[in-house]
């Protein structure tokens, strides 16, 4: 028989309460990672960013918390590129998804009746099982991995439990929301609740559920909207609301301008749009309220970005970035700039900014530096960890990169793009020109200096033209059947039809008594 004293007991039990104490303390060091981001919402459609119509209080509460950077940027204009980029740290000709998945390229693209006179490179269609995700490194690592919203990164077999996250909660194939923003939607990973329940309130719910879950541990939780992507759809409360508030500020005659090829919204005064940001912000105070609710805050890192421009032509017209030029789609600075807001508590200072330029790819490395983790040897990474610049110091300055070789649905045109310091150079891929801009002086890209400074269009375009040989950049090939009357009918008719249509439809929104359907895509009890 063995033994055992009252001191040996007592020694036993101060040991494994020694060990536990030591537990709970490593588990209270590794800080959890918020990260929210938004589908289409532009640079300017937050409160804190200049929008005097939409209003977005918990959302900026993260920037004001935290370091805001005045000049982050998504790696492409259009979503999936960036939301692979955000999971694998690198550019998009690295990943091999170069435009939103389930888009048409090389001679299928013919077949849309756009008369471009290109064919769009081809792309991958799936986020490579290779890819060591963020969420794969961090589970690896002990925390546990939450996802909800939209993936929109590949088929059955590459959803979000296929790359790193133990639950998934919405993350499927499409990169809208099947069935609308109303229950029931049609989503097979997320099941529909009661009959007009909102989906990014149902989002923001499924996310602090998660968070209360796993309360006592290290989580990433990544809350992906689908919001503010079309269809636009709110409530006739919202509505009205936002109605009222653009009546009150003076009702615009005329919306938008013709830019090279679409018609651009410049108002922001859209109802349903502003309803739909005012549903999505309250989804993130669902989150933020119950990590304050659990005294989990102050142990949290809550990190909030766009994956590209908001939709000022295409699709819904639904918003302006200026002063910025263009937006979702297009190669000007509202195509690709986006909100990017860090709150990092015992790193950030509230109500810090920085103006040097960042970038989707940078999420990576920052993110698993400040969670103690290193960057796995495999990953060969494009970003660098703005850690320093979080904490008031400085990173060694750098070119971005942008390449996308295909036609966006909003207006866009095939294009790389390089920015180093305050210049930007676009190389245009149909006819080989350049376009060079200022950023500091002229943010809002009108006046093109490629001319007036050949040798720095000269030196930008040969490092453009050097990193798109080393990343293999794929190109496109001209269309053998192009007819360029065609386009230029088509743009013309754009210019005129289309514009007064597009007019008519937006004034339409404000008309008092407006009504979408009998029952408001169901967010309300029919009449």
């Amino acid at each position: 028989m063995i033994r055992i004293t009252l001191p040996a007991i007592l020694f036993i039990c101060l040991s494994i309460g020694q060990v536990q104490v030591h537990a709970a303390d490593e588990a209270k060091r590794r800080p959890n990672i918020v990260f929210i981001l938004a589908d289409d919402l532009g640079w300017r459609d937050l409160s804190n960013e200049g929008s005097t119509y939409y209003e977005s209080p918990y959302i900026d509460r993260i920037a004001t918390g935290g370091m805001k950077f005045t000049r982050g940027y998504a790696t492409c204009q259009v979503c999936s590129p960036s939301r692979a980029s955000i999971l694998t740290g690198k550019y998009p000709p690295n990943h091999g998804i170069t435009t939103w998945i389930g888009d048409a390229a090389g001679k299928a693209w013919s077949g849309r009746g756009r008369h471009d006179s290109h064919l769009p490179a081809e792309y991958d269609r799936n986020l490579r099982a290779s890819e060591i995700t963020l969420a794969e490194v961090l589970r690896d690592n002990g925390y546990r991995t939450f996802f909800a919203g939209k993936w929109h990164l590949g088929s059955k077999g590459s959803w979000p439990t296929d790359h790193g996250f133990d639950i998934n909660k919405g993350g499927w194939d499409v990169g809208s929301p099947r069935g609308g923003y109303f229950s029931p939607w049609q989503n097979p990973n997320l099941e529909p609740g009661p009959v007009g329940e909102s989906l990014p309130i149902r989002l923001g719910r499924e996310t602090a559920a998660f968070i209360e879950a796993n309360r006592n541990k290290p989580f990433l939780a990544y809350l992906s909207f689908y919001s503010v992507h079309g269809p636009i759809q709110t409530t006739p409360k919202l509505w009205q609301k936002y109605r009222d508030k653009a009546e009150a500020a003076g009702l615009a005659k005329e919306r938008f301008i013709f830019d090279r090829r679409l018609n651009v919204r410049q108002v922001q005064d859209c109802p349903i749009y502003g309803g739909m940001v005012e549903s999505m912000d309250e989804a993130v105070g669902i989150v933020l309220n119950k990590l304050d609710e659990l005294g989990l805050a102050d142990n949290t890192i809550v990190c909030f970005t766009s994956d590209n421009g908001g939709v000022s032509s295409g699709d819904a017209y639904s918003t302006s970035n200026t002063p910025l030029r263009g937006g979702k789609g297009r190669q000007w600075e509202g195509g690709i700039r986006e909100p990017f807001y860090v709150k990092a508590p015992g790193v950030t200072k509230a109500g810090s900014a920085s103006a040097v330029p960042v970038n989707g790819i940078d999420w990576y490395p920052t993110l698993l530096e400040l969670a103690g983790v290193a960057v796995p040897k495999q990953q060969d990474v494009d970003g660098v960890s703005i850690v320093p610049l979080l904490k008031g110091g400085t990173i060694a300055g750098r070119p971005l990169y942008w390449h996308y070789p295909h036609y966006g649905n909003q207006g866009g045109e095939p294009s790389s793009i390089i920015t180093q310091d305050d210049w930007k150079l676009i190389y245009y891929h149909e006819d080989g020109r350049n376009e060079l801009y200022h950023l500091r002086e002229d943010p809002a890209e009108q006046d093109d200096l490629a001319k007036r400074h050949p040798r720095k269009a000269k030196a930008l375009r040969a490092r453009l033209d050097a990193w798109l040989k080393t990343t293999g950049a794929k190109l496109l090939a001209r269309d053998p059947v192009f007819d360029s009357a065609k386009r230029e009918a088509r743009w013309e008719s754009i210019k005129t039809k289309g514009k007064n249509g597009l007019e008519k439809r937006h004034a339409s929104y404000l008309a008092p008594g407006y009504k979408p359907n009998k029952d408001w895509w169901g967010s309300a009890p029919v009449d």
